[in-house]
């Protein structure tokens, strides 16, 4: 397994690299630690190069590859770019960095890394990972969520709910006459028991489907809105990891498509693991044994802003 963690010298980053060095990656991974830096002073490269160098060091066990780069150019940029370029099979960044967005809930960097990874990302908070919620709307990307919930070993072993949300919102009668409304709530309950019987049965097949793979996985269903109960669920379970599809829209389109995932990734109270339907691992690239930024430059992408990317159902 190829596993690119960027770092940045921040708390954040330092939970990060606590968990890549605690997790069970099978035998013979290749973990790459880079920093990245623009327009920096020496004192600030020396400061990332120590903490390079400490991080390698942490990481480092017996059967693993552990190296480490600094790449220079925009930080999330050049982590992408590295990405690429490495193969990754999984971008590991903490959920906040240095700056003057650093008391978000997301910074902006790991924001655009998540929007433009070509593989899945993990952003990790506090929460060790004794347990993981794979949300389930039926859709492809949440299949693709929930398979590699499956099959990286990372996730094998720890209990796992499958969590559907029929989303149940009551319309307004607006300036509706009284007896379309009353047809309109005939209606709306219909929809509601069709919404909760399809959310129940996606939960339950495709626990059913893990527990075929040798997961301990069970169904939930619950109703409402469904970023908030996903992270509500995983707040008062105290779930590890969130795991969360999305189908990686761009566009305007991502705005609205993208509310799900992109919600749950700024408020949840643990790691998330964003898997973008359309983002897969680039097998077969070279890994660089040069400085990587010599061999693919950061891009010039304009930044984006967190609030906005769109990461989401």
């Amino acid at each position: 397994m190829r596993v690119l963690l960027a770092i940045d010298g921040s708390r954040s980053a330092d939970r990060a690299r606590d968990l890549v060095a605690a997790l069970p990656w099978p035998r013979d991974s290749h973990i790459r630690i880079v920093a990245a830096i623009r327009h920096g002073d020496g004192q600030e490269r020396y400061t990332l190069d120590t903490a390079l160098d400490a991080a390698e060091r942490d990481v480092a066990r017996p059967g693993r590859r552990v190296d480490q780069f600094l790449l220079d150019g925009r930080p999330a940029s050049s982590i992408v770019d590295e990405a690429e370029a490495f193969g990754a099979d999984l971008v590991v960044v903490g959920s906040r960095g240095h700056g003057p967005i650093q008391s978000m809930v997301l910074g902006s960097v790991s924001a655009e890394v998540v929007d433009h990874a070509p593989c899945p990302v993990l952003v990790v908070r506090d929460a060790p990972f004794t347990s993981a919620l794979v949300a389930e709307d039926g859709s492809s990307s949440a299949r693709a969520a929930a398979d590699l919930a499956a099959s990286w070993p990372i996730l094998r072993g720890l209990p796992i709910t499958v969590l559907s949300v029929a989303e149940t919102l009551l319309p307004m009668p607006t300036d509706m006459t009284p007896g379309l409304y009353d047809e309109v709530i005939a209606s709306y309950h219909e929809s509601v028991d069709d919404a909760r019987r399809q959310a129940d049965a996606q939960s339950v097949v495709s626990a059913e489907r893990l527990g075929g793979a040798g997961v301990d996985a069970r169904p939930a269903m619950r109703e409402g809105d469904a970023a908030h109960e996903i992270v509500e669920f995983a707040r008062i379970h105290e779930t590890g990891v969130i795991v969360v599809g999305t189908r990686g829209h761009t566009g305007l389109a991502r705005l609205v498509l993208g509310s799900v995932a992109r919600n749950v990734l700024l408020h949840a109270p643990c790691s998330v693991l964003v898997v973008r339907e359309t983002a897969r691992p680039h097998r077969g690239h070279r890994a660089t044994t040069e400085h990587p930024a010599a061999e693919h430059p950061a891009s010039a992408a304009p930044p984006v802003d967190p609030w906005t990317v769109g990461v989401g159902h």
